[in-house]
């Protein structure tokens, strides 16, 4: 008979650094995001972000034809602030 005996904390640690391999890997891939990848980001409808924030001046956006286009990277860090500011 054979018995295999498990360390959670160690498996743990190998899911969470597999996990964050794998955020790290996606977050390189997309250089912008369009409106859908915005939505689907932060889990508000269109209305709602033209309604809270995409009018800040501070809030990085590009019309390219008819699309806009969001710098991954930058619209992240102003997320992360935006939503600090919110009470």
């Amino acid at each position: 008979m054979i018995e295999v005996k498990v360390d959670e904390s160690e498996v743990r640690k190998i899911y969470l650094k597999k996990l964050d391999e794998h955020i790290k890997k996606m977050d390189k891939e997309f250089l912008f995001w369009n409106s859908k990848d915005l939505m689907k980001q932060t889990r508000l409808s269109w209305n709602t972000i033209q309604k809270e924030f995409f009018y800040d001046p501070r809030f990085p956006k590009r019309k390219v034809g008819n699309k806009w286009l969001f710098p991954a990277k930058k619209t992240k860090e102003f997320l992360l602030e935006w939503i600090e500011e919110q009470e």
